[in-house]
């Protein structure tokens, strides 16, 4: 396995800071039990559509989404299912915090 250059952390940080957001983690988490259309994703999140895609833009500019169109409607899904056991890993680390602190969210 190579070392990492600093282009390479330049790269995981934008995918990171795609990942930033309340309402794109709830998209990936969404999106990890199946391709959805933007108007079933509007619905779920509760938020407009141009704020809906505009999350979703983000999110496959990073690379973690894909789309496909099909006639008037765009489905989106995770390019990266990956993305999952990250989600996991961030679990872990703020279970072992609450566990440490005492707090629950």
């Amino acid at each position: 396995m190579r070392r990492p250059a600093p282009s390479d952390f330049v790269s995981r940080a934008a995918i990171l800071k795609s990942l930033a957001h309340p309402t794109r983690l709830f998209i990936v988490d969404a999106l990890s039990r199946g391709e959805l259309c933007v108007r079933d994703l509007t619905r779920k999140i509760g938020a407009d559509i141009s704020t809906v895609s505009k999350h979703l833009s983000v999110l496959k500019a990073a690379g973690i989404l894909q789309d496909r169109k099909a006639g008037l409607q765009v489905f989106y899904s995770l390019r990266c299912p990956c993305v999952m056991g990250f989600f996991a890993c961030i679990e872990g680390v703020a279970a072992a915090d609450r566990k440490l602190t005492g707090k629950n969210p």
